[in-house]
């Protein structure tokens, strides 16, 4: 058989960084997915005739596919006319975050804020979504109210400008925008339609992710297309977005990486179910099994070698849950795992010498053990090991309650006999340490101490040991190695709604802990939605639990009887579609927390991630299979989360995450089968290609079978660079290292 080989070589670089689009090219984008405004037309024709009158040329599609860095380039600014619904695609929407970031303009008119409501960023752009307009008829005359007399929208207007159109209203309203107009309701709305007291915006614009947006709800009649002032409103605001767009430059740090630089790598596979992970030096990684294998995984030889099997007893939940490493590993080869007992109902905390690839079970020092309810208690261990910055041990530790026997909602069963359905026993305990993240500081001697900053200072109190409690299952944990704040996914109940008399959905948290606390639950979930206090044995809910005065007056309780102020999530959602987050999608849940990204803690590798990752915290999910960052402001409060790769990333159930020292991520995936071994149960590493990459060669035969002699005709076809590269091409149809032909086919 011939062998084929094909040898690109690069002969130029396509740089789209530093492009500067000509200053007067505008695009008009009317795609709807929704309800199609009569107003679209008669407005991209007024809008040509706007560019022939001030100069700026028009070009106006719905082909979302054109959504491209290259073809977006070529715009100042890019208007969303009347677009409804989701008009663009994940690979899309990154075309227009990318040329925004770059300096893009943008502008939206009317029902643009009708659009994309499951892309947070989106939203954020526009200022707003639209929720709904006064009926029969939805065309009234409104009073509006001039806000700012010096910008170009709005330096025309009278003071007081009377129209009709659609009077919007909204939710969601970013909290950057610049109001430009208001509308007084009172001038519109009848009595019964409860007008607001005050004017509200109704035309804003912004400085936004690296671009500037104008937003105006007007433009619902075809007739304000041949209005003067509104046409120089529009015109106003396109001027104040063109400016922006004049100089593009998709090189700065703050605009979105590329989805197609990043690549997944499958480094083992075929794991039996694969718990977490910990970097021991820059060439080896340790990872745990939940049916007690420890294994290490050499990077420069793409070996995995089974160092020990720990005799774990693998019921329910629980097994060889977590592995960490000390922070001073290289002169100590101290590892800690957490694991149940196969001899008693326990959970222990243990540290092991690891030198090199020998495992010595002889070394084990104990610093943590506490009860496990085995029977009925089946679920809920946690089971993840970090260490702060401090040299602080930080463990999540699951509430051990059977949630299969309160119709979904709270485990809070009083009743004699039935305390392995009451997690008022563990999670809202404070003498206990399940249902909590603890916090202490290993010694030498395999003891530890306490550090100071816990939620309990009185031993009459609460255990010592306890940093964060009220926790269902506080499942994996991370720390930000600059703010020292902890971060974590709880997995939350099964409830799909809320239940009269008996509280709220269940939803999955991500929470945030920036001192210590009291996170809730068996009492409150998500953003403190309270649960009644149900009353088992008579199957009567008596009233709602308080954030603020939470009572655990369980006879299960053997510790403080009031709590400490409930502390609500950062980031919730439920098995349906989130109103607050949108785009983690629906379905099975189970919350996870990453890192916290800085690229100043790595060395500018090859594979590193970019520094506009830098501050962001990387959440992932178990059953979604999603990975996504979110966005923090200066002060760690919640900006927005966004999702990552969400067009290419396949995963298996991811089930722990990390940054290496080389500054690219590594993943452990449980593979999609429970309780067992799975094929897609992998190790992967996910890296960045920030320069020049390669391309993706492809050779095609019109025939690959026949008798000599044979015409075939081979091709290139398929053949992509991606950096918009130049090719040559050489073909060598014989194996004898000489090239036979350059042409392309």
């Amino acid at each position: 058989m011939e062998r084929l080989s094909i040898a690109p070589a690069l002969l130029f670089i396509l740089i789209i960084a530093g492009c500067t689009p000509e200053p007067s090219s505008v695009l008009v984008f009317s795609k709807t997915e929704g309800y199609r405004h009569a107003s679209i037309e008669p407005g991209i024709e007024a809008l040509k005739s706007l560019g022939e009158k001030e100069g700026f040329n028009t070009t106006a599609t719905e082909d979302a596919s054109l959504f491209t860095d290259e073809y977006l380039s070529q715009f100042s600014t890019i208007v969303f006319l009347c677009t409804t619904g989701d008009v663009l695609d994940p690979t899309q929407q990154e075309a227009l975050q990318r040329y925004v970031q770059a300096g893009g303009g943008f502008v939206g008119i009317h029902s643009a804020s009708d659009t994309e409501y499951d892309w947070p960023w989106y939203g954020q752009l526009v200022g707003g979504y639209f929720t709904s307009h006064p009926g029969n008829p939805n065309v009234r005359e409104g009073k509006l109210l001039v806000v700012d007399e010096t910008h170009p929208s709005t330096a025309h207007l009278p003071k007081e400008w009377i129209r009709s159109d659609e009077w919007y209203e909204f939710r969601d309203m970013y909290s950057g925008i610049e109001v430009l107009l208001d509308i007084d309701e009172t001038s519109y709305k009848r009595p019964e339609e409860n007008a607001a007291a005050e004017p509200r915006p109704i035309a804003w614009h912004h400085a936004f992710d690296g671009g500037r947006m104008f937003y105006t709800a007007l433009g619902h009649t075809s007739e304000s297309w041949t209005e003067p002032a509104f046409l120089d409103h529009i015109w106003g605001g396109m001027q104040y977005t063109i400016e922006s767009g004049r100089n593009l430059n998709y090189a700065a740090t703050s605009v979105r990486p590329e989805s197609a630089r990043f690549r997944k790598t499958v480094l083992d596979q075929n794991l039996n179910e694969p718990m977490e992970l910990e970097f021991l030096d820059d060439d080896r990684i340790i990872f745990v099994e939940r049916p007690g294998g420890i294994k290490i995984h050499t990077l420069s030889t793409g070996e995995t070698s089974l160092v020990a099997t720990l005799d774990v007893s693998y019921f329910g939940e629980e097994g060889l849950m977590g592995v960490g490493v000390d922070p001073h590993y290289a002169d100590n080869n101290w590892i800690y795992l957490v694991y149940s007992d196969a001899n008693r109902e326990e959970t222990v905390l243990s540290r092991f010498v690891l030198d090199g690839m020998k495992f010595d079970r002889s070394t084990e020092k104990r610093l943590l053990t506490f009860p496990v309810d085995r029977d009925k208690a089946c679920c809920h261990m946690g089971g993840s090991i970090e260490f702060d910055q401090d040299g602080n041990l930080y463990l999540s530790v699951g509430d051990n309650t059977n949630p299969f026997e309160s119709d979904s909602f709270n485990p809070i069963d009083e009743r004699t006999g039935r305390y392995h359905f009451d997690a008022q026993r563990s999670a809202g305990n404070s003498m206990d340490l399940r249902g909590k993240i603890l916090r202490i500081t290993p010694k030498a001697d395999g003891s530890y101490t306490i550090p100071d900053g816990n939620l309990f200072t009185d031993p009459a109190e609460g255990r010592p040991e306890i940093f964060v409690m009220g926790n269902r299952n506080p499942f994996r944990i991370s720390i930000d190695r600059h703010t020292g704040y902890l971060y974590w996914g709880e997995v939350g109940p099964d409830a799909q709604n809320d239940g009269d008399n008996r509280g709220p959905r269940g939803y999955d948290e991500i929470n945030q802990a920036r001192s210590p606390g009291f996170f809730g639950w068996p009492y409150l979930i998500a953003d403190n939605k309270s649960y009644f206090d149900y009353n088992f044995s008579r199957q009567r809910s008596g009233s709602l639990f308080q954030s603020a005065a939470v009572v655990n007056d369980s006879p299960n309780n053997t510790g403080l009887k009031e709590l400490p102020p409930a502390q609500p999530a950062l980031i919730w959602y439920p098995y349906g579609k989130s109103d607050e987050f949108p785009n983690l999608g629906v379905g099975g849940r189970t919350a996870m927390a990453g890192p916290v990204f800085y690229a100043n803690d790595f060395p500018a590798t090859d594979v590193s991630f970019p520094p506009y990752y830098s501050g962001r915290l990387f959440i992932y999910e178990w059953i979604r299979g999603w990975i996504a960052t979110v966005v923090l402001n200066e002060n760690a409060d919640l900006v927005r989360v966004d999702r990552f790769l969400e067009a290419s990333l396949d995963l298996s159930n991811p089930m722990d995450m990390l940054f290496g020292p080389d500054g690219s991520m590594y993943v452990l995936e449980y593979g999609k089968g429970w309780n067992s071994r799975n094929l897609d149960a992998r190790l992967s590493n996910i890296t960045y290609n920030g320069g020049n990459r390669r391309p993706v060669a492809m050779a095609t035969a019109s025939k690959t079978v026949g008798a000599a002699p044979l015409s075939v005709n081979f091709s290139t076809e398929g053949t992509v660079d991606k950096d918009g590269d130049r090719l040559k091409f050489a073909w060598d149809f014989d194996s004898d290292g000489e090239v036979d032909s350059r042409d392309t086919t």
